[in-house]
């Protein structure tokens, strides 16, 4: 929803920011310029009045050094005057027509990221609405720290998991990532694969390819219960479309670079546990968990 050019600085908003920045080396100078005239004419007057340096240099009934502070102090108040006046109300000015145009610039932002917002809403809505019936169900295998996979494999091996796995996709739809879809030796029999990509000429036998999840659900819309099957950052996206989440927990901790996110419980509800302890040829202890999301 968001591109790239809203981190953008704008070449107003930089104006903006090099005209403070100009105002602050002016303020500057003015100061630098009052103190090297209070040194340097404190300086002149003492060696005129102390040492009559000059003594014959007199202007109109004033020596030399009384003209000079005179005259450098009128320069002084002209630079003054520049600083904190002339060029005040002028900054004042354009740093006003600045804003207005920075207003009205940010304005239009709002106004393009509502209509996004609000297209997208629609979009989310069309979804629901042609979702209202479907079943959509995540379905995933997650060890005690959520990990799902590494180097994209599993990382166990449970009969009963996969055999759940292929009872209960069945017939269906399966979504899944393209890296997901990679893992397997081929499309998986018996089920419609569906392959979530950015890659446009991406191609495979008996698959379908598809640019987004919201694309893949679209392709289901006939399917009562198409199942979301990974890999990670497609469980994440589906949790917002799936109703429900057919979980295998894992009890035990692995590492790995793939997780599965956390459920919340305020968002679904655990009605379903079905454990499997000390199973035959099974090297971990697991259960078959089933959640359905809150309504």
């Amino acid at each position: 929803m968001f591109s790239d050019n809203t981190s953008h600085i704008d070449d107003n908003t930089i104006e903006l920011l090099e005209n403070a920045q100009k105002r602050v080396r002016q303020k500057s100078n003015v100061y630098r310029h009052f103190i090297f005239f209070l040194f340097i004419s404190g300086f002149i007057l003492f060696v005129d009045l102390a040492f009559s340096v000059g003594e014959n240099l007199i202007f109109f009934d004033y020596s030399w050094s009384i003209w000079i502070v005179l005259i450098w102090s009128f320069i002084l108040f002209y630079h003054l005057f520049d600083v904190f006046v002339s060029k005040r109300i002028i900054s004042k000015k354009w740093i006003s027509a600045q804003k207005s145009h920075l207003i009205k610039v940010q304005q239009e932002k709002i106004r393009s990221l509502k209509k996004d917002i609000e297209k997208e809403s629609k979009i989310y809505a069309d979804s629901n609405s042609n979702n209202l019936n479907q079943m959509i169900t995540i379905i995933a295998a997650a060890s005690e720290n959520d990990v799902i996979g590494n180097n994209n494999k599993l990382i166990w091996h449970l009969s009963k998991d996969l055999i759940r796995f292929k009872n209960l996709t069945k017939g269906h739809h399966v979504i899944m990532g393209r890296k997901t879809f990679e893992s397997m030796p081929k499309a998986l029999p018996n089920r419609t694969n569906v392959v979530i990509t950015r890659n446009k000429n991406y191609t495979a036998e008996n698959i379908t390819v598809v640019d987004s999840l919201e694309n893949a659900l679209k392709v289901c819309k006939d399917d009562p219960q198409p199942f979301i099957i990974g890999g990670g950052e497609i469980y994440r996206i589906g949790l917002t479309y799936a109703k429900r989440i057919e979980l295998t927990r894992v009890y035990h901790n692995f590492e790995g670079d793939t997780t599965f996110p956390q459920i919340d419980k305020n968002i679904w509800k655990e009605v379903k546990n079905i454990k499997m302890f000390d199973i035959e040829n099974h090297n971990y202890n697991f259960s078959f968990i089933t959640y359905d999301k809150i309504n």
